[in-house]
């Protein structure tokens, strides 16, 4: 990417932060929804809009980035439009979350040490606890929930999201 590229979607995002800090009224009260706002629209924030926040409402950038780390909602690496929350607390990790883990990392080709695919269309996050112990082993795609999953199962559920990632045609 070059660096006009780089530039004008730095500039898009700012204008998109500023919207979300018109919204709360610049209030430094509302540091909490303001990031939800502004994570919700790129799905992670990043130290540029951490930065700008800081600086809109008020608050050293440090403050800001501790509320950001503080929460486990924020995330502060890139996520893919699909996020997949995969449950290993007890139950699921007692009834087999550890083989659907690796089948979702081979489906995805999501390479070790990394939780996205290389077109950030999927994230893969482990989880303690999705509150589905009796759907164990279970998995969310975005708000979709998928129990008793098995890693056959792994390609059918992706198959389908990318299905309906295609364009429909008439």
């Amino acid at each position: 990417m070059d660096k006009a590229t780089v530039a004008a979607e730095t500039a898009a995002r700012m204008q998109d932060a500023e919207e979300v800090l018109k919204e709360n009224n610049y209030d430094k009260a509302r540091l909490v929804p303001i990031l939800q706002g502004i994570q919700a629209r790129y799905r992670w924030l990043s130290k540029d809009l951490i930065s700008y926040v800081a600086k809109a409402v008020g608050l050293p950038p440090a403050r800001v980035y501790g509320v950001a780390t503080f929460y486990a909602h924020f995330t502060l690496k890139p996520k893919g439009k699909y996020i997949i929350k995969l449950c290993d607390g007890t139950a699921c990790h007692v009834k087999g979350s550890t083989p659907i883990l690796d089948a979702l990392r081979t489906k995805l080709n999501i390479k070790p040490g990394h939780d996205s695919s290389d077109d950030m269309l999927f994230t893969v996050d482990t989880v303690s606890c999705l509150g589905a112990c009796g759907l164990a082993p279970v998995m969310v795609v975005n708000d979709e929930v998928h129990g008793q999953v098995r890693p056959a199962d792994v390609d059918r559920i992706i198959d389908d999201v990318l299905a309906r990632e295609k364009p429909q045609s008439k």
